[in-house]
């Protein structure tokens, strides 16, 4: 890298933990960097960046350790945990108390879901996709760590109505049949105007719903 550091554009699947990873940074050096303030006052949650945003990895430093050339030297990389966090329902019910499987990487947790049906497992930085596991793998569930878009964004709505059990299917930012459906199945259960569009209303309710 070069000393006056470069630009990195988002890919699909790109968190700032898993960039910030690859690249050698905390997350948290990126982001508060002066030079990413607009698109931190565009995006405001770190967790929510999109497939083509332009983030500024600024330049790296270097540090010197004076010791005896003949001592053995330890040193630790510094660096930050990410965590995944879930809530399982079904039926509007939480899953409480359910064992779970999560496998990410070459990395297999077990565990059981809390009172309200929340998982919370410290990850990689740099996992992009998890499995979750339930009912003795019987149900199991691909789960895209960082790619949640945000609400303003179609992707966002998509992303965050598959994750309430309302399948967008194949559609991928435009409003397909797949959406609308999914919409007018969230817009009936939440008592809203079925217009199977994304109206503000059901942008907020949505959010709400899914945390």
């Amino acid at each position: 890298m070069s000393g006056e550091g470069k630009t990195y554009t988002v890919g699909r699947g790109d968190s700032i933990t898993s960039i910030a990873k690859d690249h050698g940074y905390l997350w948290s050096t990126i982001w508060d960097h002066g030079n990413n303030a607009e698109l931190k006052r565009k995006r405001s949650n770190p967790n929510q960046l999109v497939e083509g945003d332009e983030l500024f990895l600024p330049p790296k430093g270097s540090k010197g350790v004076s010791k005896p050339v003949d001592a053995t030297h330890k040193f630790k990389i510094k660096g930050e945990p990410a965590r995944l966090k879930l809530k399982l329902e079904s039926l509007g019910e939480a899953r409480k108390n359910e064992d779970y499987t999560l496998a990410f990487g070459d990395i297999v947790v077990h565990g059981k879901t809390d009172d309200l049906g929340r998982i919370d497992e410290i990850i990689q930085g740099d996992v992009k996709v998890a499995k979750l596991m339930l009912n003795n793998a019987t149900e199991t569930y691909n789960i895209d760590v960082g790619g949640l878009d945000p609400i303003s964004e179609i992707t966002g709505v998509q992303h965050r109505l598959s994750n309430l059990g309302y399948e967008c299917k194949g559609d991928r930012g435009e409003v397909g049949e797949a959406t609308r459906k999914a919409l007018l199945a969230f817009q009936r259960k939440e008592g809203l105007d079925e217009s199977g569009e994304i109206d503000d209303a059901t942008r907020a309710r949505l959010d709400e719903r899914h945390g």
